[in-house]
């Protein structure tokens, strides 16, 4: 498998398929991560085990546009994230400002919600860069998903995995910052 951990910071990582992962590994820096570029999959720290009500945040700036509208954003509900079975829930945003949620069930990647247009994903500025705050909020029957503090969408809590690992998922040929990574009960 292409499990790994990240140089003794504590951060597991997987990247997609079978390959190890290799280039730039998205270490913690001063409270940030740097991706130039990482290959695609998950970064995530092994003892956040989440359950009950809780919410994950991170910003993400990615720097220059991609060549190709490559997504970004949060996983929650990781289990078994180094092996065979992996699972988790991840929602993400691109550069033309839609978003998505998927799950991850082993090999499988069945859709949440499609790529949907949001007003709240702030688009690139003249330089090409942009900043979105990504946030998940886990309750009890619902989950809400928000951009900078905006609901974009929310689902029934039993169409997505909730308790488990949190995390980031990053796609490859991204120029990212990942700063303000945190979790907590609510």
């Amino acid at each position: 498998g292409g499990a790994g951990r990240d140089g003794g910071a504590g951060r597991g990582r997987r990247a997609d398929g079978d390959h190890p992962p290799a280039g730039g590994t998205g270490a913690p820096r001063g409270g940030a991560w740097p991706f130039r570029p990482a290959p695609a999959g998950i970064y995530y720290k092994p003892s956040d085990k989440m359950t009950g009500a809780y919410e994950a945040h991170a910003t993400f700036t990615q720097m220059e546009p991609a060549a190709h509208p490559e997504a970004y954003g949060l996983i929650i509900g990781g289990a078994d994230l180094d092996g065979a079975g992996q699972k988790y829930t991840y929602f993400i945003v691109r550069q033309d400002g839609k978003f998505m949620i998927k799950r991850r069930a082993g090999a499988e990647t069945p859709t949440v919600m499609d790529w949907t247009d949001s007003a709240a994903i702030k688009k690139a500025d003249s330089s090409g860069k942009m900043s979105n705050t990504l946030a998940i909020e886990v309750a009890r029957d619902k989950v809400r998903f928000l951009v900078n503090g905006t609901e974009v969408t929310s689902v029934d809590a039993a169409k997505v995995d909730t308790a488990g690992t949190p995390g980031l998922r990053v796609n490859h040929n991204l120029n990212l910052h990942v700063e303000g990574f945190a979790v907590k009960a609510r």
